[in-house]
């Protein structure tokens, strides 16, 4: 089994969503970490564990943030974590495949699909092999009771319900200790 740690300072962890039906916010969660459990170099049987410190998050604007961390979306107080828990991975091609697993937020815990394309594996800096992979899906909030909304004047939402998730992620394999003889 062959270990993998997200490296932080080359990854991102993002969101939109649809501000006024007509724009689109984007955010970030900065304090992430995450490890990759695989025996094949394809990652087509990893165990993925992840989690992001929901006080981390960034949306360049801090009233915003204030009341995304607030009981009436995160709940970050009460639910200081975000996590996702992989269950199974459906290969589609070489580099795309389907990770289905378990994303709680709020203390409620929902299956969610995301699609993944691995980008492959080099050598990086100092010999580490490092892998790096897009990940794309999307969620409705109301399913993890983030469910704070309000219309405009002309009676439109405020705020979508469907979040749309980005994770650029790059991991360097952990260099197994030698064992004494």
């Amino acid at each position: 089994m062959t270990t993998w740690k997200i490296d932080p300072a080359h990854s991102e962890i993002n969101f939109k969503v649809k501000h006024l039906v007509v724009s689109t916010v984007t955010g970030h969660f900065s304090k992430f970490d995450a490890v990759i459990e695989t025996s094949k170099d394809d990652f087509s049987d990893a165990k993925i564990n992840f989690e992001a410190d929901i006080n981390s998050i960034d949306t360049k604007n801090d009233q915003r943030d204030g009341h995304l961390k607030s009981a009436d979306f995160f709940g970050a107080e009460k639910y200081p974590k975000m996590t996702f828990v992989s269950k199974s991975i459906k290969k589609i091609s070489d580099h795309e495949m389907h990770v289905i697993g378990n994303l709680t937020l709020r203390g409620v815990t929902k299956e969610i699909i995301l699609d993944v394309i691995y980008n492959g594996t080099v050598a990086g800096f100092g010999g580490t092999e490092v892998a790096g992979f897009e990940v794309r899906g999307k969620l409705n909030r109301f399913d993890f009771g983030l469910e704070w909304n309000a219309l405009t004047e002309a009676g439109g939402i405020v705020v979508s319900n469907e979040i749309k998730i980005e994770i650029l992620a790059e991991f360097n394999k952990v260099q197994e200790a030698v064992k004494a003889a």
